[in-house]
Protein backbone atom coordinates (compact mmCIF):
# COMPACT_ATOMS: atom_id res chain seq x y z
CA UNK A 1 0.00 0.00 0.00
CA UNK A 2 1.21 3.39 -0.68
CA UNK A 3 0.05 7.07 0.17
CA UNK A 4 -1.76 9.35 -1.47
CA UNK A 5 0.53 12.37 -0.60
CA UNK A 6 3.00 10.38 -1.86
CA UNK A 7 1.19 9.57 -5.51
CA UNK A 8 0.17 13.46 -5.39
CA UNK A 9 3.55 15.08 -5.26
CA UNK A 10 5.30 12.51 -7.39
CA UNK A 11 2.92 13.37 -10.11
CA UNK A 12 3.67 17.26 -9.49
CA UNK A 13 6.95 16.93 -9.40
CA UNK A 14 6.83 14.77 -13.02
CA UNK A 15 4.85 17.84 -14.32
CA UNK A 16 1.68 15.40 -14.88
CA UNK A 17 -0.57 17.57 -11.95
CA UNK A 18 -0.04 21.24 -10.63
CA UNK A 19 0.37 22.03 -7.05
CA UNK A 20 -3.02 22.78 -5.19
CA UNK A 21 -3.14 23.79 -1.84
CA UNK A 22 -6.87 23.20 -1.08
CA UNK A 23 -6.49 19.55 -2.93
CA UNK A 24 -3.30 19.01 -1.10
CA UNK A 25 -5.37 20.19 2.50
CA UNK A 26 -7.21 16.46 1.42
CA UNK A 27 -4.68 14.28 1.03
CA UNK A 28 -4.00 13.44 4.85
CA UNK A 29 -7.57 12.58 5.23
CA UNK A 30 -7.04 9.72 2.45
CA UNK A 31 -3.75 8.88 3.69
CA UNK A 32 -5.68 8.02 7.49
CA UNK A 33 -8.48 6.13 6.06
CA UNK A 34 -5.50 4.30 4.14
CA UNK A 35 -3.25 3.83 7.11
CA UNK A 36 -6.38 2.84 9.53
CA UNK A 37 -7.64 0.31 6.87
CA UNK A 38 -4.10 -1.48 6.82
CA UNK A 39 -4.31 -1.45 10.13
CA UNK A 40 -7.60 -2.56 11.02
CA UNK A 41 -8.31 -6.58 10.84
CA UNK A 42 -10.00 -8.22 7.63
CA UNK A 43 -13.72 -8.87 8.80
CA UNK A 44 -14.22 -12.83 10.03
CA UNK A 45 -16.71 -15.19 10.47
CA UNK A 46 -16.29 -16.94 13.90
CA UNK A 47 -16.41 -20.71 14.14
CA UNK A 48 -19.56 -20.94 15.67
CA UNK A 49 -20.95 -18.96 13.48
CA UNK A 50 -19.82 -21.23 10.63
CA UNK A 51 -21.15 -24.24 12.56
CA UNK A 52 -24.42 -22.55 13.55
CA UNK A 53 -24.78 -21.67 9.58
CA UNK A 54 -25.26 -17.92 10.46
CA UNK A 55 -24.41 -16.32 7.40
CA UNK A 56 -23.09 -12.61 8.91
CA UNK A 57 -19.87 -12.13 9.96
CA UNK A 58 -18.53 -10.95 13.77
CA UNK A 59 -18.88 -7.10 13.80
CA UNK A 60 -16.39 -5.49 11.40
CA UNK A 61 -13.73 -3.04 12.53
CA UNK A 62 -15.17 0.36 11.10
CA UNK A 63 -13.05 2.47 9.48
CA UNK A 64 -14.86 6.24 8.91
CA UNK A 65 -14.89 7.10 5.39
CA UNK A 66 -14.66 10.52 3.29
CA UNK A 67 -17.51 12.17 1.57
CA UNK A 68 -15.71 14.78 -0.58
CA UNK A 69 -17.58 17.56 -2.17
CA UNK A 70 -16.76 20.71 -3.96
CA UNK A 71 -17.85 22.51 -7.74
CA UNK A 72 -17.44 20.92 -10.60
CA UNK A 73 -13.62 20.50 -12.10
CA UNK A 74 -12.06 20.83 -8.73
CA UNK A 75 -10.02 18.04 -9.08
CA UNK A 76 -12.12 15.32 -6.78
CA UNK A 77 -12.00 13.20 -9.30
CA UNK A 78 -8.50 12.94 -9.79
CA UNK A 79 -8.21 12.69 -6.06
CA UNK A 80 -9.98 9.60 -6.21
CA UNK A 81 -8.02 8.23 -8.85
CA UNK A 82 -4.90 8.47 -6.28
CA UNK A 83 -7.07 7.00 -3.54
CA UNK A 84 -7.71 3.73 -5.22
CA UNK A 85 -4.04 3.64 -6.92
CA UNK A 86 -2.47 3.88 -3.39
CA UNK A 87 -4.68 1.38 -1.95
CA UNK A 88 -2.36 -1.49 -2.64
CA UNK A 89 -3.57 -5.02 -1.15
CA UNK A 90 -6.97 -3.69 0.34
CA UNK A 91 -9.56 -5.23 -2.03
CA UNK A 92 -10.76 -2.13 -3.44
CA UNK A 93 -13.32 -0.99 -6.26
CA UNK A 94 -13.59 2.41 -7.91
CA UNK A 95 -16.53 3.11 -9.93
CA UNK A 96 -19.06 5.61 -11.23
CA UNK A 97 -21.70 5.56 -8.93
CA UNK A 98 -24.67 5.50 -11.40
CA UNK A 99 -22.82 2.28 -12.38
CA UNK A 100 -22.45 1.09 -8.82
CA UNK A 101 -26.37 1.52 -8.18
CA UNK A 102 -27.64 0.15 -12.16
CA UNK A 103 -25.38 -2.99 -10.39
CA UNK A 104 -27.39 -3.10 -7.35
CA UNK A 105 -30.86 -2.85 -9.24
CA UNK A 106 -29.97 -5.71 -10.94
CA UNK A 107 -29.11 -7.62 -8.29
CA UNK A 108 -32.52 -6.83 -6.31
CA UNK A 109 -34.20 -8.15 -9.37
CA UNK A 110 -32.28 -11.22 -9.28
CA UNK A 111 -32.99 -11.71 -5.43
CA UNK A 112 -36.91 -11.08 -5.81
CA UNK A 113 -36.32 -14.08 -8.45
CA UNK A 114 -35.32 -16.20 -6.23
CA UNK A 115 -38.10 -15.52 -3.97
CA UNK A 116 -36.03 -13.31 -1.32
CA UNK A 117 -37.68 -11.63 1.32
CA UNK A 118 -34.27 -9.68 2.42
CA UNK A 119 -33.52 -8.59 -1.16
CA UNK A 120 -30.99 -5.92 0.23
CA UNK A 121 -28.95 -7.63 2.61
CA UNK A 122 -27.46 -10.82 0.31
CA UNK A 123 -26.87 -8.34 -2.58
CA UNK A 124 -24.64 -6.16 0.00
CA UNK A 125 -23.20 -8.62 1.48
CA UNK A 126 -21.94 -9.57 -2.50
CA UNK A 127 -19.82 -6.72 -2.44
CA UNK A 128 -18.94 -7.08 0.74
CA UNK A 129 -17.14 -9.98 0.49
CA UNK A 130 -15.36 -8.70 -2.56
CA UNK A 131 -14.59 -4.90 -1.42
CA UNK A 132 -13.11 -3.91 1.36
CA UNK A 133 -13.01 0.10 0.01
CA UNK A 134 -15.54 1.26 -2.33
CA UNK A 135 -14.18 4.35 -4.28
CA UNK A 136 -17.63 6.40 -5.77
CA UNK A 137 -17.26 8.77 -8.03
CA UNK A 138 -19.97 11.82 -7.88
CA UNK A 139 -22.27 10.37 -6.00
CA UNK A 140 -25.73 11.78 -7.10
CA UNK A 141 -29.30 10.09 -6.22
CA UNK A 142 -31.98 11.19 -8.67
CA UNK A 143 -33.98 7.87 -9.00
CA UNK A 144 -36.72 7.31 -5.97
CA UNK A 145 -35.75 3.11 -6.94
CA UNK A 146 -32.01 3.91 -5.31
CA UNK A 147 -33.63 7.13 -3.00
CA UNK A 148 -35.57 4.59 -1.22
CA UNK A 149 -32.41 1.44 -0.44
CA UNK A 150 -29.56 3.09 -0.26
CA UNK A 151 -29.71 3.85 3.07
CA UNK A 152 -30.46 0.14 4.20
CA UNK A 153 -28.11 -0.49 1.54
CA UNK A 154 -24.94 1.24 2.84
CA UNK A 155 -25.81 0.31 6.39
CA UNK A 156 -25.39 -3.59 6.02
CA UNK A 157 -21.98 -2.42 3.79
CA UNK A 158 -21.20 -0.24 6.58
CA UNK A 159 -21.59 -3.39 8.96
CA UNK A 160 -20.06 -6.03 6.84
CA UNK A 161 -16.74 -3.41 7.21
CA UNK A 162 -16.76 -1.76 3.75
CA UNK A 163 -15.16 1.51 3.86
CA UNK A 164 -16.85 4.12 1.32
CA UNK A 165 -14.85 7.00 -0.02
CA UNK A 166 -17.28 9.48 -2.68
CA UNK A 167 -16.88 12.62 -4.03
CA UNK A 168 -19.87 14.41 -5.02
CA UNK A 169 -20.91 17.78 -6.12
CA UNK A 170 -23.38 18.42 -3.41
CA UNK A 171 -23.56 18.82 0.46
CA UNK A 172 -25.10 15.74 1.73
CA UNK A 173 -28.16 17.43 3.08
CA UNK A 174 -28.76 18.67 -1.16
CA UNK A 175 -28.92 14.70 -2.10
CA UNK A 176 -32.12 13.63 -3.58
CA UNK A 177 -33.00 17.09 -2.98
CA UNK A 178 -36.87 17.77 -3.89
CA UNK A 179 -37.36 14.62 -4.34
CA UNK A 180 -40.18 12.03 -3.81
CA UNK A 181 -41.10 10.63 -0.69
CA UNK A 182 -38.02 12.44 0.70
CA UNK A 183 -38.63 11.75 4.12
CA UNK A 184 -37.90 8.42 3.42
CA UNK A 185 -34.32 9.42 2.28
CA UNK A 186 -33.00 11.62 5.31
CA UNK A 187 -31.96 8.56 7.49
CA UNK A 188 -29.22 8.30 4.55
CA UNK A 189 -27.78 11.37 5.44
CA UNK A 190 -27.97 11.07 9.12
CA UNK A 191 -25.70 7.68 8.42
CA UNK A 192 -23.16 9.16 5.65
CA UNK A 193 -22.80 12.02 8.96
CA UNK A 194 -21.61 8.85 11.20
CA UNK A 195 -20.04 6.88 8.74
CA UNK A 196 -17.99 9.32 6.72
CA UNK A 197 -16.11 12.51 7.08
CA UNK A 198 -17.82 14.94 5.25
CA UNK A 199 -15.08 17.81 3.76
CA UNK A 200 -15.47 20.31 0.98
CA UNK A 201 -13.20 20.65 -1.43
CA UNK A 202 -12.54 24.75 -1.90
CA UNK A 203 -10.24 25.03 -4.39
CA UNK A 204 -10.96 28.41 -7.01
CA UNK A 205 -9.39 26.97 -9.61
CA UNK A 206 -12.01 25.21 -12.00
CA UNK A 207 -9.11 23.23 -14.16
CA UNK A 208 -11.46 21.71 -16.70
CA UNK A 209 -12.37 25.38 -17.73
CA UNK A 210 -8.30 25.66 -17.89
CA UNK A 211 -7.67 23.07 -20.48
CA UNK A 212 -7.72 24.28 -24.27
CA UNK A 213 -9.29 21.49 -26.87
CA UNK A 214 -9.24 20.99 -30.67
CA UNK A 215 -12.82 21.68 -32.80
CA UNK A 216 -14.85 18.39 -31.57
CA UNK A 217 -17.93 20.90 -30.44
CA UNK A 218 -19.55 23.10 -33.06
CA UNK A 219 -22.16 26.25 -32.16
CA UNK A 220 -24.35 27.24 -33.35
CA UNK A 221 -25.89 23.63 -34.34
CA UNK A 222 -26.33 25.39 -37.84
CA UNK A 223 -25.59 24.14 -41.54
CA UNK A 224 -21.73 24.81 -40.98
CA UNK A 225 -22.13 22.61 -38.06
CA UNK A 226 -23.20 20.00 -39.81
CA UNK A 227 -21.36 20.07 -42.35
CA UNK A 228 -17.81 19.93 -39.97
CA UNK A 229 -19.57 16.36 -38.50
CA UNK A 230 -20.28 14.88 -41.98
CA UNK A 231 -16.07 15.82 -42.69
CA UNK A 232 -15.28 14.42 -39.04
CA UNK A 233 -17.26 11.80 -39.86
CA UNK A 234 -16.23 10.97 -43.09
CA UNK A 235 -12.64 11.25 -41.48
CA UNK A 236 -13.27 8.52 -38.80
CA UNK A 237 -15.03 6.19 -40.74
CA UNK A 238 -12.70 6.28 -44.15
CA UNK A 239 -15.90 6.82 -46.08
CA UNK A 240 -17.46 3.26 -45.45
CA UNK A 241 -21.02 2.76 -45.76
CA UNK A 242 -22.71 2.97 -42.26
CA UNK A 243 -25.07 0.66 -40.70
CA UNK A 244 -27.54 0.94 -37.64
CA UNK A 245 -26.14 0.04 -34.28
CA UNK A 246 -28.89 -1.88 -32.06
CA UNK A 247 -28.06 -3.13 -28.23
CA UNK A 248 -30.47 -4.91 -26.47
CA UNK A 249 -30.46 -3.39 -22.72
CA UNK A 250 -32.53 -5.49 -20.07
CA UNK A 251 -35.04 -6.53 -22.87
CA UNK A 252 -34.96 -2.80 -24.67
CA UNK A 253 -33.41 -2.05 -27.99
CA UNK A 254 -30.91 1.08 -28.29
CA UNK A 255 -30.50 1.99 -31.63
CA UNK A 256 -27.65 4.34 -32.61
CA UNK A 257 -28.76 5.38 -36.36
CA UNK A 258 -25.03 4.85 -37.78
CA UNK A 259 -21.89 3.32 -37.17
CA UNK A 260 -18.53 1.98 -38.41
CA UNK A 261 -16.56 -0.46 -36.21
CA UNK A 262 -16.45 1.76 -32.82
CA UNK A 263 -17.55 5.38 -34.24
CA UNK A 264 -21.61 6.17 -34.15
CA UNK A 265 -23.45 9.03 -34.95
CA UNK A 266 -26.89 10.15 -33.71
CA UNK A 267 -29.16 13.12 -33.12
CA UNK A 268 -29.86 13.97 -29.51
CA UNK A 269 -33.20 13.42 -30.36
CA UNK A 270 -32.38 9.41 -30.72
CA UNK A 271 -30.63 9.45 -27.75
CA UNK A 272 -32.45 11.70 -25.29
CA UNK A 273 -35.73 11.92 -26.60
CA UNK A 274 -36.88 8.54 -25.52
CA UNK A 275 -37.07 7.18 -21.97
CA UNK A 276 -33.57 5.60 -21.79
CA UNK A 277 -31.75 5.64 -18.59
CA UNK A 278 -28.20 4.85 -17.07
CA UNK A 279 -28.16 1.36 -18.12
CA UNK A 280 -28.44 2.08 -21.58
CA UNK A 281 -26.13 4.88 -21.88
CA UNK A 282 -23.88 2.50 -19.90
CA UNK A 283 -24.20 -0.05 -22.93
CA UNK A 284 -23.62 2.96 -25.40
CA UNK A 285 -20.54 4.16 -23.99
CA UNK A 286 -19.39 0.18 -23.86
CA UNK A 287 -19.47 -0.43 -27.59
CA UNK A 288 -18.47 2.91 -29.17
CA UNK A 289 -15.04 4.65 -28.84
CA UNK A 290 -16.52 7.99 -30.61
CA UNK A 291 -19.58 9.12 -30.71
CA UNK A 292 -21.19 12.18 -32.59
CA UNK A 293 -24.33 14.14 -31.76
CA UNK A 294 -26.75 16.18 -33.61
CA UNK A 295 -27.88 18.99 -32.52
CA UNK A 296 -27.79 19.42 -29.03
CA UNK A 297 -30.72 22.10 -27.81
CA UNK A 298 -30.86 24.57 -25.52
CA UNK A 299 -32.29 22.95 -22.30
CA UNK A 300 -34.46 24.41 -19.80
CA UNK A 301 -37.89 22.95 -17.91
CA UNK A 302 -39.44 22.43 -21.12
CA UNK A 303 -37.39 19.84 -21.96
CA UNK A 304 -36.34 18.29 -18.34
CA UNK A 305 -36.53 14.94 -18.77
CA UNK A 306 -34.45 15.04 -22.00
CA UNK A 307 -31.67 17.13 -20.88
CA UNK A 308 -31.76 14.73 -17.45
CA UNK A 309 -31.18 12.02 -20.09
CA UNK A 310 -28.09 13.65 -21.78
CA UNK A 311 -26.62 14.98 -17.66
CA UNK A 312 -26.47 10.59 -18.03
CA UNK A 313 -25.68 9.88 -21.54
CA UNK A 314 -22.79 12.39 -20.36
CA UNK A 315 -21.89 11.08 -17.43
CA UNK A 316 -21.53 7.45 -19.10
CA UNK A 317 -19.29 9.17 -22.08
CA UNK A 318 -16.99 10.35 -19.74
CA UNK A 319 -16.34 7.77 -17.06
CA UNK A 320 -15.80 5.07 -20.36
CA UNK A 321 -13.50 7.92 -21.80
CA UNK A 322 -15.58 7.71 -24.87
CA UNK A 323 -14.80 10.71 -27.36
CA UNK A 324 -17.54 13.32 -28.22
CA UNK A 325 -18.20 15.29 -31.20
CA UNK A 326 -20.91 17.04 -31.14
CA UNK A 327 -23.48 20.14 -32.60
CA UNK A 328 -25.13 22.43 -30.19
CA UNK A 329 -27.32 25.41 -29.84
CA UNK A 330 -24.91 27.09 -28.03
CA UNK A 331 -21.65 26.74 -25.84
CA UNK A 332 -21.98 23.85 -23.43
CA UNK A 333 -22.05 26.83 -20.27
CA UNK A 334 -24.86 28.50 -22.18
CA UNK A 335 -26.98 25.78 -22.87
CA UNK A 336 -28.74 25.15 -19.45
CA UNK A 337 -28.60 29.27 -17.64
CA UNK A 338 -31.87 28.31 -15.53
CA UNK A 339 -34.68 26.97 -14.11
CA UNK A 340 -34.60 23.38 -12.36
CA UNK A 341 -31.72 21.51 -13.17
CA UNK A 342 -28.80 23.76 -14.13
CA UNK A 343 -27.33 23.45 -10.93
CA UNK A 344 -26.67 20.03 -11.94
CA UNK A 345 -26.08 20.66 -15.58
CA UNK A 346 -22.43 23.01 -14.52
CA UNK A 347 -20.89 19.76 -13.74
CA UNK A 348 -22.34 18.27 -17.32
CA UNK A 349 -21.10 21.68 -18.67
CA UNK A 350 -17.56 21.22 -17.17
CA UNK A 351 -16.97 17.88 -18.14
CA UNK A 352 -18.24 18.81 -22.16
CA UNK A 353 -15.57 21.60 -21.79
CA UNK A 354 -13.00 18.83 -20.67
CA UNK A 355 -13.63 16.34 -23.29
CA UNK A 356 -12.75 19.19 -25.93
CA UNK A 357 -9.31 18.79 -25.22
CA UNK A 358 -7.09 16.93 -27.52
CA UNK A 359 -5.70 14.53 -24.97
CA UNK A 360 -8.76 13.92 -23.43
CA UNK A 361 -9.61 10.07 -22.95
CA UNK A 362 -6.02 9.13 -23.03
CA UNK A 363 -5.48 6.78 -20.00
CA UNK A 364 -1.42 7.13 -18.69
CA UNK A 365 0.94 4.63 -20.78
CA UNK A 366 -1.53 5.67 -24.05
CA UNK A 367 0.71 7.15 -26.99
CA UNK A 368 -0.09 10.44 -26.83
CA UNK A 369 -2.12 10.81 -30.08
CA UNK A 370 -5.75 11.97 -29.74
CA UNK A 371 -8.79 9.68 -31.12
CA UNK A 372 -9.62 12.83 -33.46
Amino acid sequence: MGRVTDLYHQRVASGALRADPAQQAILPQMDRVLDQMAAAPAPRKSAWRAFLGVGSPDPAPVVKGLYLWGGVGRGKSMLMDLMADAAGDIPCRRVHFHEFMQEIQAGLHAARGRGEQDTVRPVAEAVAAQTRLLCFDEMQITDIADAMIVGRLFQVLFDQGVTVVTTSNRVPEDLYKHGLNRQLFLPFITLIRERMEVTCLDSQTDYRQNRQGGPVWFAPADAQARAALDAAWDDLTGGATPTPLTLQVQGRAVTLPAHVGRVARSGFWDLCGRPLGPADYLAVAKAVDVLLIDGVPRLSASNYNEAKRFVTLIDALYEARVRLIASGADQPEQLYNEGEGSFEFERTASRLREMQDAAWGLREGDPQTPIV
